[in-house]
């Protein structure tokens, strides 16, 4: 099993964990572990990579964070989607629709 390039998956990087935070406010281990279950560990984020999107995505003020209990010994930051975050996934879906299109014209089997 050969695993999928960063390279391929880093567009979409803000809308796969924009997803998951859609579905319940989360933390970057959790978020890490949820995509490698997902993929069938064939796709695993680098935790660089997860930090500089979460900043990223706090910037834009597409999510937000906050302190959630004490878990070994720290308070796990956690991190929730933003109304300006739901806008924003529904606009990337919409595109990916469109853009999967496009791609499956050019990339389907060789005949």
């Amino acid at each position: 099993m050969s695993l999928i390039s960063s390279d391929i998956i880093r567009g979409h990087l803000d809308a796969i964990i924009l997803r998951l935070i859609y579905e319940k406010d989360s933390y970057g281990y959790e978020i890490s572990n949820e995509i490698a279950v997902r993929t069938n560990n064939e796709f695993h984020i680098k935790e660089a990579t997860l930090y500089a999107v979460f900043q990223r995505l706090v910037k834009k003020g597409l999510i937000e964070t906050y302190l959630g209990d004490v878990s070994f010994g720290s308070r796990r930051r956690y991190y929730r989607i933003t109304p300006s975050g739901k806008a924003f996934l529904q606009e990337e879906i919409s595109n990916w629709h469109k853009v999967r299109n496009v791609i499956n014209i050019f990339m389907e089997d060789l005949k």
